[in-house]
């Protein structure tokens, strides 16, 4: 299931949105989704704090209090992967919406032939994103894991701990360097010394001594590490090398 959040102030348009993405999800039965709708930014940031963690937002951009541009701008510094539609009402916010990641920036009124399409093409984007996975064997048992539901990975001697989102902790007998090797075509994976291997999806922030991650762990990085991980995890987020 995917969980799609509506972001604006006005009541009116968020019955609208509603409408649309009824309709679109009636015209696409086989495409399971949630709508969650929000008065404010603060309103959406505050749920996205506690856990909340929508695969795609519509949102306004003129709203009281915080403006759709800072929430998502906030969204990114909390690690979200979350993809951002705006919806506003004037085309000058649009070379600033793509500065804070915008997947699609539309002027108001929208209509369903503007809104379908859109939609089509992030509903690919996210599919994609689901199919990646590694196939793992744990106790004689083989399992299909998708990437994104690790978080991180510790060597305990010769066992490799994979912690994954919902809690779930599967023991590998295989070496880290033979793990590092298979995630190998996924750029969010990568290791941190001789002990971790991390997703960086799931980073909340990084200095020179630790790694935060989005379950409330701290991995200490081990000496000379930080540079290293810096780059990679700036290149990740924003294709830009430091």
């Amino acid at each position: 299931m995917y969980h799609v959040a509506l972001c604006d102030d006005e009541q009116a348009e968020v019955v609208k949105n509603q409408g649309m993405l009824s309709n679109y999800k009636k015209a696409h039965p086989e495409l399971d989704f949630e709508t969650g709708t929000f008065e404010n930014a603060e309103q959406l940031l505050l749920k996205v704090q506690e856990g909340y963690a929508p695969d795609l937002i519509l949102m306004d951009i003129y709203m009281e209090g915080k403006t759709g541009i800072e929430a998502a701008r906030e969204l990114h510094e909390m690690g979200s992967k979350s993809r951002v539609i705006f919806l506003t009402t004037s085309e000058k916010h649009a070379v600033e919406a793509f500065r804070v990641d915008a997947a699609q920036y539309l002027v108001k009124p929208v209509s369903e032939a503007e809104m379908f399409p859109l939609l089509e093409k992030q509903f690919e984007i996210l599919n994609e994103v689901r199919r990646k996975y590694v196939v793992l064997q744990v106790n004689n048992r083989t399992f299909r894991v998708m990437v994104h539901d690790i978080v991180y990975c510790e060597a305990q001697g010769k066992r490799q701990y994979l912690h994954l989102t919902d809690g779930t902790q599967l023991c590998i007998h295989m070496s880290m360097t033979g793990l590092e090797e298979l995630f190998l075509p996924y750029d969010e994976i990568v290791r941190i010394g001789k002990g971790y291997i991390i997703n960086i999806d799931h980073v909340e922030g990084l200095d020179s001594h630790a790694v935060q991650l989005d379950n409330g762990l701290k991995l200490f990085l081990p000496r000379g590490a930080y540079q290293s991980l810096r780059k990679q995890y700036i290149t990740y987020y924003t294709g830009v090398l430091s």
